[in-house]
């Protein structure tokens, strides 16, 4: 456990009410209310609080409060602390039915919000989250707008906030065009667009690790980085999402939120502060150099697979294509590898790979860096036949920490290395945590700080970097689709892709 003496104190937020469109859907069950209930556990929460949740199904507040508690009992894995149940959410869970195309939903929850704010005190601050599918942020965005829900004076008397759920767009195209839309209606500091991968520990802690310690970040830059691998690794495959997922794919599903933003905070350039448009400045700026591919460059530098049926630990997988609502000849690829170039000072000649797939052999995301040999001179008159690269690893899930790796002495007579390794686990040092990621994001949405959240041109910038890929996948289709077994690390092609720089990828385990 850590040796700290004291521990700073966590400011509360101020009074709000938080507002859930799609309130009976999947990821208010799932991630939003066990998040809220967490920090109720914490004592995190306002004083002056309370949840109102909006669908279109018909319910009374007592029976969506007990909805709200059997949910999240089931996520959890755990029982409900009654008393923390009580203090938090007694008398401040609320509901209101509509269509949310309907104006006289907005009329009535407009009502609602008055009569909290005057029996709560929640003084008119107010954070809507769109716990709903894309196609609907613009049309909830413009109704909150016309009936000025979401109408923020130029005063500070209260603020009006929304939370946007991925996916932001399907290609650059549709991205900028949203932007636009909501932007015409919201100020960007209202706009919350979310990731929950950046509310996980580890990822936040890159910014620290790079910056807080003067031993990395002197070496972080190709004078001494050979490469980078990138890798978020799924066992699961497209189970229940093929409807969505076979109009998506690998590539569109993850990698202009999570991988680029990994990315982002891996390469980017130290920010002049930690204040919110200092640190996303620097993101745009880097994925601002990402080089831009050509066709060419496309067919030689990106990989895509598709799964056939395997096996994953002790699961047998039907093949993508036997997937529900999915097409039986489906041209979507559920793994995707390709190799990125910065065109900055610090990442010259230093290739970044990244892939992400499906029914994997492993759950796992982290970030590899590889550093250069060092001169093998000195030991030519010894038994030492060859040196592996010190590397390091951070691990963003499971098993979250970070790992580094280099050479030393065997004991014994002759000069003799082994690879050994330093380990760093947040589990072992700070204990086991219960907080899911988005209780660190709702936390900042209501304190108002959009450090961790993507603003409307790092959305546009991540699109226009895999868009050439997109266009070109789009337009040609794959020849060899299912071409990797369910419950391997991918097609031989993306292995390819590294084979033909030297390098190969790093594999847990293997």
């Amino acid at each position: 456990m850590s040796t700290s003496e004291t521990v700073p104190v966590v400011p509360l937020p101020g009074p709000c009410v938080i507002v859930i469109f799609g309130a009976t859907g999947d990821l208010t069950k799932r991630l939003l209310m066990p998040a809220v209930y967490n920090l109720a556990t914490a004592e995190l929460l306002p004083d002056k609080f309370a949840v109102v949740g909006v669908a279109i199904d018909s319910m009374t507040a007592e029976q969506f409060a007990e909805k709200l508690k059997a949910d999240v009992k089931e996520t959890s894995g755990r029982e409900i602390d009654d008393a923390v149940w009580s203090r938090a959410f007694d008398g401040r869970l609320f509901y209101a039915s509509g269509d949310f195309g309907d104006a006289a939903t907005y009329q009535q929850l407009g009502v609602l919000l008055e009569q909290i704010d005057r029996d709560l005190g929640t003084e008119g601050n107010r954070l809507f989250y769109l716990a709903t599918p894309p196609m609907l942020f613009a049309p909830i965005i413009g109704q909150l707008a016309a009936s000025g829900l979401s109408h923020e004076g130029d005063s500070s008397e209260n603020w009006r906030r929304v939370v946007i759920e991925k996916p932001f767009g399907h290609d650059f195209d549709s991205a900028r065009a949203l932007n636009l839309d909501i932007i015409s209606k919201l100020h960007e500091r209202q706009i919350y667009r979310i990731d929950h991968y950046l509310g996980k520990e580890t990822v936040q802690n890159i910014l620290v690790f790079r910056f807080a310690n003067g031993i990395f970040e002197p070496i972080w830059n190709r004078r001494y980085i050979d490469h980078v691998q990138i890798t978020v690794a799924e066992t699961i495959g497209v189970e229940h999402r093929g409807a969505y997922y076979d109009h998506a794919g690998a590539l569109r599903d993850m990698v202009p939120n999570h991988l680029l933003q990994i990315l982002s905070l891996v390469a980017m350039e130290s920010p002049g502060s930690f204040e919110a448009d200092a640190v996303r400045d620097e993101k745009v700026k880097l994925l601002k150099a990402i080089r831009p591919l050509d066709e060419e460059d496309v067919l030689s530098a990106a990989v895509r697979g598709q799964y056939d049926a395997g096996q994953v630990a002790d699961q047998s997988f039907a093949a993508y294509r036997k997937s529900p609502n999915v097409a039986p000849d489906s041209n979507t690829e559920t793994f995707a590898a390709f190799k990125v170039a910065i065109d900055n000072w610090r990442w010259a000649d230093v290739p970044f790979y990244i892939r992400t797939g499906k029914a994997m052999p492993q759950r796992v995301s982290e970030v590899a860096i590889q550093f250069k040999l060092a001169p093998f001179m000195p030991f030519r008159e010894t038994a030492v036949e060859q040196m592996q690269p010190n590397s390091l690893l951070i691990r963003i899930q499971p098993n979250e920490g970070i790992s580094l790796s280099f050479e030393a002495k065997r004991p014994g007579i002759t000069v003799n290395t082994d690879t050994v390794k330093m380990d760093f686990s947040y589990a072992d040092y700070f204990g086991q945590t219960q907080f899911i990621g988005y209780e660190t994001l709702l936390y900042d949405c209501m304190t108002g700080d959009q450090t961790l959240f993507q603003r409307a041109d790092f959305v546009e910038a991540g699109w226009r970097a895999i868009t050439p890929i997109l266009d070109v996948w789009s337009n040609l289709p794959a020849r060899k689709f299912p071409n990797y077994v369910a419950g391997s690390w991918g097609p031989h092609e993306a292995d390819e892709l590294l084979a033909k720089d030297g390098r190969r990828w790093r594999n847990p385990n293997g």
